[in-house]
């Protein structure tokens, strides 16, 4: 599989549809680990980062993790390739941009990516659509035991796993859960969400992790405690209590603008709706801006034609990226706005 065939398709966690998935579109873990043996990256020259990502690469693709696994080069791969992975979350914005020996290796189903030499010499990570932290666990829990049968990781009695930066230290682990919370936007209450999450010591982040906004009312709730914590406590404190609770929050404030302001939430909607149909130039935020009540709309009914894996492939082609790869050639900015206006009227408004 290349990356021209992988942009014709979703990956099985937009696929739309798993637990809770009217508000909850992904779950991720992922897994920091070290080579023992092996200077951090911070550290390392062009020759240890090239020995770690060989040992990595060749332990991966010989393992029982494999089966029929892509390895895509990050390093030699161009700068629209390397965005094309960014915006399916198989590697990080830091991983894109980094330098030296780097690569990622993924399934076809794009549920594991094990991203080397990003941060840490392995990051392993499993999606999945809707709340499935426990599945994802399973998966990524039996990749780290079968690598860590062959490869030896940075461990300490005391302290766990060591990793490049303080805060991964010990399971390494990151729970996170993508979130669409238009309703608690539109009643002014995602403030408050927030808060009560980061009082919780949880991380509330954009689209892309840290560093980027909630575009699209997409967030990103990831727990920060690592240390002293172990793995199936952070899963069922953010799987079991803490998302639930978010999602009943969300779910509450659309029934009640549903009930109390119809014809507000309708126009929000329908307005969202006749400007893509309409539009001849349109930018990746206000796209991203006018699906999410769209994708709200679908859950409470509004449109019977259209299901959430509709949404989530109009949501990832039209992104810059994607955008460019499908038409088949490099776009200025200016002309990704047409291409895309003409692309979603296509898709979404044809009939």
């Amino acid at each position: 599989m290349s990356l021209n065939d992988l942009i014709r398709t979703t990956g099985e966690w937009l696929r739309g549809d798993g637990p809770m998935n009217d508000v909850v579109v992904s779950s991720r873990i992922r897994l920091a680990r070290n080579l023992a043996d092996r200077p951090f990256l911070s550290t390392a020259d062009s020759s240890a980062r090239t020995e770690i990502y060989r040992t990595i690469v060749d332990e991966v693709l010989s393992g029982s993790c494999n089966g029929q696994s892509v390895l895509i080069d990050v390093e030699k791969a161009d700068s629209l390739d390397r965005d094309v992975l960014v915006e399916r979350h198989l590697i990080s914005r830091q991983h894109s941009s980094g330098e030296g020996s780097r690569g990622v290796v993924f399934t076809p189903q794009e549920t594991l990516s094990l991203m080397i030499n990003e941060e840490d010499h392995l990051r392993m990570q499993t999606l999945r659509c809707g709340l499935q932290l426990r599945s994802a666990w399973e998966e990524v829990s039996h990749v780290d035991d079968t690598l860590g049968e062959q490869l030896s990781f940075a461990f300490d009695r005391q302290l766990g796993f060591l990793t490049a930066c303080p805060t991964n230290v010990g399971t390494g682990i990151r729970v996170s859960v993508m979130v669409h919370l238009p309703a608690l936007k539109m009643t002014k209450e995602i403030e408050r969400v927030a808060r009560a999450a980061r009082d919780m010591r949880l991380a509330v982040r954009g689209l892309y992790g840290e560093g980027t906004e909630a575009i699209g009312d997409l967030y990103q709730i990831s727990n920060q405690t690592t240390l002293g914590v172990a793995e199936e406590d952070v899963i069922e404190a953010l799987g079991d209590r803490t998302i639930p609770k978010i999602v009943e929050y969300e779910q509450l404030a659309r029934e009640s603008l549903a009930r109390a302001r119809p014809q507000h939430l309708d126009d929000r909607v329908w307005r969202a709706y006749g400007t893509l149909c309409h539009a001849r130039r349109i930018s990746n935020d206000e796209t991203l801006a006018l699906l999410s009540p769209i994708r709200m709309g679908i859950h409470l009914g509004r449109f019977q034609e259209f299901d959430g894996h509709l949404l989530n492939e109009l949501f990832l082609n039209s992104q810059p990226a994607h955008l460019q790869k499908l038409h088949g050639r490099a776009l200025t900015e200016e002309e990704q706005c047409v291409v895309r206006a003409d692309y979603l009227r296509t898709r979404l408004c044809a009939g």
